[in-house]
């Protein structure tokens, strides 16, 4: 195992699906043969999960925390789940920052449980690329050969509108098309989407396309870009079109996320573009509602393990 990439893997939130599926994942034998998997958190909590769910199978364990699986409250929101959610995060990010391991993979986490702990968390997204000192960075959704990545992500809708600027379309279309590059398309395709309904219908729904969205996508094609746009958002997703795209720009969180998920729930994978590591996860919740049954889908966690492993193994070659 000595030359296959270290993924270190946050156990995620303890009273959701994260340990479970974090356990499965450390023993899959498919997995294990591309990556040397840690799992970061809490050791009662994640021996206590791999003694029900993966038969007590060896699993390597960076110990974050001490809260026991008996303090655990199964399917709630939780303070003191939160802080050992975070704390693991810290952990991992703070060793592949500094060469220890090599790829980040983070399950999920309630944001709820963290705040309710006193500490302010918008996301995976933001707090890993604080940690990293980066200031253009985005978060991107891929499935196969559909990549969506974002304006705008983890804000009210209300405030979208005033986040929402030339330059930020500019800086998403720069990481995606780079990402796509480096998975060896030469000269990607991209969609961005409209913000307003019908595209703002020549300004009579909106003026954001007119005054922001599409002089953006015009400096994009001087700069040598493949840039169409802005797309009415309903009609974006629909086969007809998204198939002739590489990648789609959407303008705000639920804009995107809700056909991705439609489309790949169960194997989509979500990576932040524009930080000096790598950093996945997989594209669903917590899911309270069945922690600790044994019936969460693996699907989308093995899928960002697998990119992640496959981008690291890459990044070792240099």
């Amino acid at each position: 195992m000595k030359n296959l990439p270290k993924i270190a893997l946050t156990m995620g939130d303890p009273a959701g699906i994260g340990p479970e599926l974090a356990v499965r994942a450390a023993t899959n034998p498919a997995l294990r043969k591309i990556a040397d998997i840690t799992i970061y958190g809490c050791p009662d909590i994640i021996e206590k999960a791999s003694a029900k769910f993966a038969k007590d199978k060896k699993i390597k364990i960076a110990g974050t925390g001490d809260m026991k699986f008996s303090k655990v409250p199964v399917g709630k929101i939780d303070s003191r789940c939160g802080i050992e959610a975070w704390n693991a995060i810290i952990c991992a990010t703070k060793d592949v920052l500094s060469g220890k391991m090599d790829a980040l993979v983070t399950a999920p986490v309630n944001k709820a449980s963290i705040n309710k702990s006193g500490i302010p968390f918008s996301g995976h997204t933001e707090l890993v690329a604080e940690l990293c000192g980066t200031a253009n960075f985005a978060m991107m959704q891929s499935a196969g050969d559909l990549r969506v990545i974002f304006a705008t992500t983890h804000i009210s809708l209300k405030e979208v509108h005033r986040a929402l600027t030339g330059k930020r379309i500019m800086e998403v279309a720069g990481l995606i098309n780079d990402a796509i590059r480096q998975e060896g398309i030469g000269k990607p395709l991209l969609a961005c989407a409209a913000l307003n309904p019908h595209a703002g219908e020549d300004g009579y729904m909106g003026k954001e396309e007119i005054r922001i969205i599409i002089p953006a996508l015009s400096k994009l094609r001087k700069k040598g870009i493949r840039i169409d746009g802005p797309f009415p958002p309903d009609v974006l997703f629909i086969d007809v079109i998204r198939n002739n795209y590489d990648g789609i720009i959407s303008i705000y969180h639920d804009q995107g996320h809700i056909p991705f998920k439609m489309l790949a729930f169960d194997k989509g994978v979500n990576s932040t573009l524009g930080l000096p590591i790598i950093r996945t996860s997989p594209d669903h919740g917590t899911a309270f509602d069945i922690a600790w049954e044994g019936i969460a889908n693996p699907g989308s966690l093995s899928a960002a393990i697998k990119l992640a492993a496959v981008r690291a193994a890459g990044r070792m070659k240099r």
